[in-house]
């Protein structure tokens, strides 16, 4: 009997490290051809800052001459891919010229555990860095109009364009689709600009308290904002252009990012210009070890195309 149940844990063991290594091995092998299908996906190289590497990125144009106003968009913890491009270009439609960089310097994936890895190996210190080379770049641009500048991300990057507009005090309005936020007042208080949030009521990443800590904490900051929880949708629910042009639930929140765009950039007077803050912040754990369980087994685990 001893025998038996030691040959059964030695069995359990060598399963569990055998499906660690496999995963561990999957991490880098998902990673094979990221820069072939970031060739594919992207129009633009913008030159890197102080010897730092090129930002390869998608630039949508409406049609006109412009000056237009600028929205920088970020990606999801998956990396640049078609949806982000797909709403780029929706976007650039609504008169925006859109800027949709790569912040993982080469890396997309489909693959979830080599998302987390993308997200645990870049810092917000090297994002800035290469979205302050895209607004550098974007200065050189006849067609953009740099006091009209907004940023835009989705889950990874909602939380990116917040930490960004904290350091770069000439983003006009920061719009965030369910991103893990910033709560402290003394913090938020540095914001250039509006904030707008929007959020899934049945997205276990994101709990509605630390939705009602944001919207508590831009409040006490003094910063405009509005904050929409759309209730029983999920994580990531905005999916993609076809799926927002199809209306319901994904049209409402587009139309909503539009309503507030327009507002405050596209008709942007003079923005609050906040002080740049020099902010580095924890890694927010508990989110994504939530957002893992969201994309493979809950709430947002059918709703991404890609």
């Amino acid at each position: 009997m001893r025998k038996t149940i030691q040959r059964l844990l030695v069995g359990l063991f060598l399963t569990i490290l055998g499906f660690i290594l496999a995963l561990l091995i999957s991490i880098p092998v998902a990673g094979l051809g990221s820069q072939a299908r970031l060739a594919a996906l992207t129009n633009t190289t913008i030159p890197g800052q102080n010897g730092n590497p090129d930002v390869r990125a998608y630039v949508a144009r409406p049609p006109g001459q412009g000056p237009f106003p600028v929205v920088i968009m970020i990606h999801e913890f998956f990396g640049l891919n078609e949806s982000i491009v797909g709403k780029a270009e929706g976007l650039a439609q609504e008169g925006y010229l859109v800027i949709a960089p790569d912040t993982f310097r080469g890396s997309t994936t489909t693959w979830i555990p080599r998302a987390i890895y993308q997200v645990i190996t870049t810092d917000q210190a090297q994002v800035n860095t290469d979205l302050d080379a895209v607004f550098t770049w974007l200065q050189t641009q006849p067609d953009a109009d740099l006091n009209r500048t907004g940023i835009v991300g989705f889950c990874y990057g909602g939380r990116v364009s917040l930490l960004y507009s904290l350091h770069n005090n000439r983003i006009a309005a920061t719009v965030i689709f369910y991103g893990s936020s910033e709560t402290n007042p003394e913090v938020l208080k540095n914001l250039p600009g509006p904030v707008l949030g929007i959020f899934g009521g049945a997205d276990a990443s994101i709990p509605l308290e630390e939705v009602r800590a944001l919207e508590a904490g831009l409040q006490q900051a003094g910063i405009p904002h509005e904050i929409t929880i759309y209730e029983g949708q999920p994580h990531a629910f905005v999916t993609d252009i076809n799926a927002i042009r199809a209306g319901g639930v994904q049209a409402q929140a587009w139309q909503q990012m539009l309503r507030f765009l327009e507002m405050h950039v596209k008709n942007a007077g003079q923005s609050r210009s906040g002080q740049a803050l020099t902010h580095t912040p924890g890694f927010a754990w508990r989110y994504y070890a939530w957002l893992v369980w969201e994309h493979a087994f809950g709430s947002a685990s059918h709703t991404h195309k890609h």
